[in-house]
């Protein structure tokens, strides 16, 4: 990832007092293109970096600079660690661990115990219990393209169960509600897309070929944002009987359940109102119930019906 990287670069550049551009690009197995790049970010974030020419030319700090407390305190380094001990939990790799560990080793000795104490004490884990070995190969070659700039293809199957074949340029990995998402251009529809890495098979880098980055359309500058039309909202009302008060505490905030006459307890909340609505709803089982709106009821009452057929071995429809 780009910001991991950037922070190496860094890093790296405050051990030695200069490193080749092709040096860089091997170790982070970019471009040189991109390592040029990232030095004008780096440049651009207030980190003098000067680039010396000839034989034993390369690129370094500027003389006499150092990141001091102003650019950098021991806290926002411990913020740094602690977010990459959580990223590394879905999307973790060699570079994470060099990258802590070049961390730690420029916290001054005394402060060294606290700095431990306080990476230690939040970790958000994004990984799912049944684990993401399957996905890893994928976004290990993801994050190849998408630094190298290389288009993939991949089998796709989408919500609707629609099956093809796409071709994109990668542009940028997604961790949104514990699933991993593409956002890509697709060349087939001529527009950016977010495709879910669970929906994709026999994912590949097209051999030879590359693409130059595109700007994203400003309605889809927000991370996770998809141009497809996003499905209409629904106020909806759930009622927990008495007993199964903590299974909705599993669910929602405690504050959000009403009290109601029967000792039940009542929930408002507003949703897109799509086939994932159904199925949240459904995998509720008897714990709970749809109050309103009236036609959603009905969806369920259907829906569970043909789930009930199933299970009767009843092939009538």
């Amino acid at each position: 990832m780009k910001l991991e990287r950037l922070l190496s670069i860094i890093i790296l550049l405050l051990n030695r007092r200069m490193v080749q551009a092709k040096e860089l690009a091997d170790r982070f197995e970019v471009s040189v293109r991109t390592i040029y790049r990232d030095i004008e970010a780096i440049n651009g974030a207030g980190i003098p970096i000067v680039t010396y020419q000839g034989t034993n030319g390369g690129i370094g700090l500027a003389e006499g600079y150092r990141l001091d407390r102003n650019v950098m305190t021991n806290d926002e380094l411990a913020a740094i660690v602690t977010a990459l001990r959580s990223i590394s939990t879905s999307y973790g790799n060699e570079q994470h661990v060099q990258l802590m560990e070049k961390i730690n080793s420029v916290v001054p000795p005394a402060y060294f115990e606290e700095f431990q104490h306080k990476t230690s004490r939040v970790l958000i884990d994004y990984s799912p219990w049944d684990g993401n070995e399957r996905l890893r190969p994928k976004l290990q070659l993801l994050k190849e393209s998408v630094d190298r700039c290389l288009i993939v293809g991949f089998v796709y199957s989408s919500a609707k169960g629609e099956v093809s074949h796409r071709v994109v340029e990668p542009h940028t990995l997604i961790l949104k509600g514990r699933q991993w998402y593409l956002q890509a251009y697709c060349l087939e529809k001529d527009q950016f897309r977010l495709f879910k890495l669970k929906r994709m098979k026999t994912l590949e880098i097209t051999p030879g070929r590359t693409f130059i980055r595109r700007e994203l359309p400003a309605h889809e500058s927000v991370t996770g944002q998809s141009s497809s039309e996003p499905s209409p909202v629904t106020q909806i009302v759930l009622r927990f009987r008495a007993d199964t008060r903590h299974f909705a505490e599993e669910l929602f905030d405690i504050e959000e359940l009403v009290a109601v006459g029967d000792g039940g307890w009542q929930v408002s909340k507003a949703y897109p109102e799509d086939e994932w609505l159904y199925s949240f709803i459904l995998s509720l089982g008897h714990h709970a119930e749809v109050v309103e709106p009236l036609h959603l009821r009905e969806i369920i009452a259907s829906r569970a019906e043909q789930i009930a057929k199933i299970y009767r071995n009843d092939n009538t429809t």
